[in-house]
């Protein structure tokens, strides 16, 4: 790994560690409405065993034991205060543990379902953790992220799809960050520009279907109106 990645990946982590007693108030909304469609998901595919990857204090974890008590849910999370927040919640530690979503410690086909919620833009190399996840999983895996394609006014969003359909997006936003190739804001630490479609086709090659749903109000063509996204991909 190249230095300027272990020092966006120290910063990220010392965000979270800084904030980690505000995590749950700041991300109170988060993949909300994406929760519930991989209740639907869940239930239709007779899921029974689930690993969340990027688990922060174990929102997901606590969201299916709620609904879906009977699932083996295991949840992983590099940030050990976050870790910290949860265990004092009544996750057991076994449940919330360490981990690298880029080299999962699981064999493949360990778990029916893997899913991640707003974790891949604050990645580098976001299809090292889809491979990952695809490896690991044996029934499907279920993402909610971001769409900066679809963020932003109907002028804004028409300019960001021509430069990314002209494959200009990458130079693009190396310009604009003034060549860090990140972002950084109160709200949400460091994080790429990032478009859960970028995915789309890597997840299609290993699942038989996809479905997509709008998880942020977008009409039509999300990639082009929805801000946020899910992906189901069954395979």
């Amino acid at each position: 790994m190249d230095k300027n990645a272990i020092n966006e990946i120290s910063t990220q982590r010392t965000y979270y560690t800084e904030t980690a007693r505000k995590y749950d108030s700041v991300h109170a909304e988060e993949g909300a409405i994406g929760l519930f469609f991989m209740l639907a998901a869940i239930d239709y595919l007779e899921i029974k065993t689930i690993l969340d990857i990027g688990s922060g204090t174990g929102k997901v974890i606590n969201f299916i034991k709620k609904y879906r008590p009977e699932i083996n849910v295991v949840g992983i999370e590099p940030v050990r205060e976050l870790r910290v927040i949860g265990h004092s919640n009544g996750i057991p530690q076994e449940k919330l543990i360490d981990g690298d979503a880029t080299k999962l410690c699981f064999p493949s086909q360990s778990f029916d379902m893997v899913c991640e919620f707003a974790v891949l833009h604050h990645v580098k190399k976001p299809d090292l953790v889809v491979s990952e996840m695809i490896r690991v999983s044996s029934k499907a895996v279920f993402l909610v992220d971001v769409n900066n394609f679809g963020q932003g006014s109907y002028v804004s969003r028409t300019i960001k799809q021509l430069i990314n359909c002209f494959g200009m997006w990458g130079v693009f936003d190396v310009i604009r960050t003034r060549g860090k190739g990140y972002h950084f804001s109160e709200g949400d630490g460091l994080f790429y520009s990032y478009s859960l479609f970028n995915n789309y086709k890597q997840i299609k090659r290993s699942c038989n279907n996809v479905h997509i749903f709008n998880v942020t109000g977008g009409k039509f063509d999300f990639y082009k109106t929805a801000s946020g996204v899910a992906f189901l991909g069954v395979k």
